[in-house]
């Protein structure tokens, strides 16, 4: 992480620093703040918050009031910051930013969470993430409730619509990953029909995206598979979809709106002394 973080600051202070508070802040001065939630959600970005103040200051202090994946209301304040007052309003907008974001994120991730509770389906994320963050987002969507797929390319294989294509065809794709990886391989594989889903089960695929199929074809998809196959449901997943999806009886429901699309949740630092 805290590569990340150093290139996040570099990004904001570049190479003369931070001229503003330099130019109207004595060095000597101190303060305390609170980090207040303008919103209702679901805290997420702790460890990279923190991380933020340790690295342009290791004499600020910062005390969460809450932990990572609580729920939290507006106005209730989730950190208190003590320490320089130049350091803190240097890291301010790098702090917040990362747990606006990543707050966003799990709280996208508890409403989905929430809307398939009384089912057995789990939500879980994408590749769809912002390039540089898909440890901190998915950490969020865990945070959140949700659970992880895959974290890149090399962590499993999933054959998705255009390998089949340029393969030959489901079963073929699906052969040609058992020979190179061996019987005990997870293969995952995306099907767009039942059809599909046919000659994937035959093939012996472990696990199967349904993508972009409608509620009576996933039912139908569930009825075929008979528990032969995990599978995950993907596309057209929003909060007023997920429910009826879930109950459809798939196993997972895949969502990129969750990283790539949620709103940040509103964060804000107020003093609640006056520097001296």
């Amino acid at each position: 992480m805290e590569p990340l973080v150093r290139r996040v600051l570099d990004e904001d202070l570049g190479s003369g620093g931070d001229v503003t508070s330099r130019a109207v802040i004595s060095p000597e001065a101190t303060a305390r703040a609170h980090v207040v939630a303008r919103e209702r959600g679901v805290l997420a970005g702790v460890q990279p918050a923190s991380l933020t103040f340790k690295l342009v200051d290791p004499t600020v202090e910062l005390r969460f009031e809450a932990d990572e994946g609580a729920s939290i209301e507006a106005g209730e304040v989730v950190a208190t910051v003590e320490g320089p007052t130049r350091s803190i309003l240097t890291t301010e907008r790098t702090a917040l930013n990362f747990l606006s974001h990543l707050s966003g994120v799990a709280t996208a991730t508890g409403t989905l969470v929430a809307a398939v509770a009384g089912t057995d389906a789990r939500i879980c994320c994408t590749r769809k993430t912002t390039p540089g963050l898909r440890a901190l987002e998915k950490q969020a969507v865990r945070a959140g409730g949700g659970a992880n797929h895959r974290y890149g390319l090399s962590d499993a294989i999933l054959i998705k619509d255009n390998h089949v294509a340029a393969s030959g065809g489901v079963a073929a794709a699906i052969d040609s990953a058992r020979k190179q990886s061996g019987p005990a391989t997870t293969i995952e594989i995306e099907v767009d029909t039942l059809d599909q889903l046919g000659e994937a089960l035959e093939a012996g695929a472990s696990a199967v995206l349904l993508d972009n199929m409608a509620l009576p074809d996933l039912l139908r998809a569930v009825e075929m598979t008979a528990g032969r196959a995990v599978l995950e449901a993907s596309g057209r997943v929003t909060a007023e979809t997920v429910g009826a999806i879930a109950e459809t009886g798939v196993d997972f429901i895949s969502s990129g709106w969750i990283t790539h699309s949620a709103p940040v949740l509103d964060f804000g630092l107020d003093f609640v002394s006056h520097p001296s």
